[in-house]
């Protein structure tokens, strides 16, 4: 495997193991408190950060295989939506976890198992090939960047509500 694989799954790892660390000590309920009220700031709360790091798993996983998926874009949690309050809406805390786990650990054991050659597989999403033709740049972004600066916003959320780091 090449290093730049290894750093991948080494960073990838890292965030399976930091996400469920974030959200172990709250209650279903501290899963959707608010900074503020929803209609005046909607920072974005544990439940909604792992409904929307979920959507991305699939496509990751689409990415990997050279495989076409539909846009993210208007999924329930995708990029338009906006956290809400009501419990309803969302999967339980453990449910979350679980499945933000388990396709972690399926994203690693695919990705474990190819070369250098995914990299440069077509990314089949007209939007995104626009900006990252090819899966050697998608995957660094879906993997490390936007899920660090969700997994940050969480952090972030921590302190504001009076709550230990991790």
């Amino acid at each position: 495997m090449s290093a730049i694989l290894e750093g991948l799954l080494f960073c990838w790892k890292k965030n399976t193991d930091y996400g469920p660390k974030l959200v172990a000590d709250l209650s279903e309920e501290q899963m959707l408190w608010q900074p503020a009220p929803s209609d005046m700031a909607p920072s974005n709360h544990p439940a909604w950060v792992f409904s929307h790091l979920n959507v991305y798993l699939p496509v990751i996983e689409c990415l990997i295989r050279g495989e076409s998926f539909e846009d993210p874009r208007d999924h329930r949690f995708g990029m338009l939506s906006r956290p809400e309050s009501d419990p309803q809406i969302y999967s339980g805390k453990e449910e979350l976890i679980e499945t933000f786990q388990r396709g972690h650990e399926q994203i690693a054991e695919l990705l474990s198992s190819c070369d250098d050659a995914v990299f440069e597989q077509p990314v089949h999403l007209p939007r995104w090939a626009a900006v990252m033709p090819q899966v050697g740049s998608a995957l660094p972004y879906l993997m490390l960047n936007h899920e660090n600066q969700h997994l940050g916003q969480l952090s972030a959320w921590r302190r504001i509500q009076g709550l230990p780091s991790v």
